[in-house]
């Protein structure tokens, strides 16, 4: 079994497939491919005369092309987003001071979010009061100096 086998075997053949889809769809290929069509559509405008045919092939297409590619983007951004979740996870488990009872914070209620929003920016109001007080102290040191400097 060959090891592009084996991948498709784990991840699934629609995972596979939207992968792909979003990395081929994703690329200056498929955008000149895309605005070629665009302007062979306009081009054969005169041709059709105008028509609502003519207006309805254009309208029809995209409207296909983009109903499938939500689906396709939302499959490929979901299993991104639980990747990176998992990474940040897994970042938190390993630091020593970190609180790992928020590794599973996508499983709180929108109330305990709010919380501990509300905790993290009180701590970060203290965090630049100290920073500021620390700032102004430096600076008056660095005052004190120039002015025994100075003479």
């Amino acid at each position: 079994m060959t090891q592009d086998t084996e991948k498709t075997e784990k991840k699934g053949w629609f995972v596979c497939f939207a992968q792909a889809a979003a990395v081929a769809t994703g690329s200056p290929v498929a955008f000149g491919l895309a605005a070629g069509v665009v302007i062979l559509w306009i081009i054969t405008g005169p041709l059709f005369k105008f028509s609502d045919t003519w207006q309805l092939v254009i309208n029809t297409g995209t409207t296909i092309v983009t109903f499938l590619m939500v689906f396709l983007i939302q499959n490929t951004q979901n299993r991104d987003s639980k990747i990176m979740q998992l990474k940040l996870d897994e970042l938190i488990r390993a630091a020593k001071n970190a609180n790992t009872a928020y590794i599973d914070m996508e499983n709180m209620s929108e109330k305990e979010l709010a919380d501990l929003q509300k905790h993290y920016e009180g701590l970060a109001a203290k965090a630049r009061q100290e920073g500021d007080e620390k700032e102004a102290a430096a600076h008056a040191e660095a005052s004190e100096k120039a002015t025994k400097a100075l003479g």
